[in-house]
């Protein structure tokens, strides 16, 4: 299992942009991510987070890799998730957090071919969310599927075919233990409305998996399947 490390970031310039800067709020939420723990098959690393989207924010980049491979690990699926802060509210996000994703990977066309697909992907997100008692208020977003034909010089290229999600929702607010527990004495009873953002990393981290077409982690459940894989979200083989 990996642990999520990492820096704040409060987009604004100088010394004190993010860390003991940010709002005990935000710092805490990012303990939550930090503590989350999630399948080996996933490498989590912190990136720059964007700056114009809230006054705070947290970004974490995200591979899954094919471990039974006997040579170099293959890349199945990729993304990003972003923890965005406003501490006086936002409307769209009827609340002061909000999480965002990006995810894709490649298929083969005659997957990526059925109908329904969009309809799965984004139930796949909202059904990893519910497996693990997460609720979560204005969701929204798109999946894009794309295919691509290769002519002339690189003519010999099989055609690739990229299934993309977009999405962002806004956490309920039912802290972690890491979350909630005070960094000081004097703040064991401030209600500060922390949401539980270890266990929404580790959803996210479920629906990669299954985007990447591995099977479920632990018993399988009735019901769920991934898509088959065999690309990388380079297109390899």
């Amino acid at each position: 299992m990996a642990a999520v490390q990492g820096h704040l970031s409060n987009g604004a310039d100088g010394p004190d942009a993010g860390g003991e800067g940010a709002p005990l709020a935000f710092r805490r939420a990012v303990t939550g991510l930090c503590a989350a723990r999630v399948r080996p098959e996933v490498e989590l690393d912190p990136t720059p987070p964007p700056r114009r989207l809230a006054p705070f924010s947290y970004a974490l980049e995200a591979v899954v890799t094919d471990t039974t491979a006997d040579d170099d690990e293959e890349e199945l699926a990729e993304g990003r998730l972003i923890l965005l802060h406003d501490p006086a509210g936002h409307d769209a996000w009827r609340g002061t957090f909000r999480l965002v994703t990006l995810i894709h990977a490649e298929l083969e066309p005659e997957i990526a071919a059925d109908p329904l697909l969009p309809e799965v992907c984004w139930s796949w997100l909202t059904g990893a969310l519910d497996a693990r008692g997460l609720g979560c208020t204005e969701p929204s977003g798109t999946v894009t599927r794309a295919s691509s034909h290769y002519f002339g010089g690189i003519g010999e290229r099989e055609p690739s075919t990229r299934i993309e999600i977009r999405a962002s929702w806004t956490p309920s607010d039912h802290p972690s233990p890491e979350a909630a527990r005070p960094e000081r004495a004097d703040e064991a009873a401030e209600p500060l409305g922390v949401p539980d953002t270890g266990a929404h990393l580790a959803a996210w981290c479920d629906l990669l998996c299954q985007i990447a077409g591995l099977p479920p982690a632990g018993t399988t459940e009735a019901g769920v399947v991934s898509l088959p894989q065999r690309r990388g979200p380079g297109g390899t083989r």
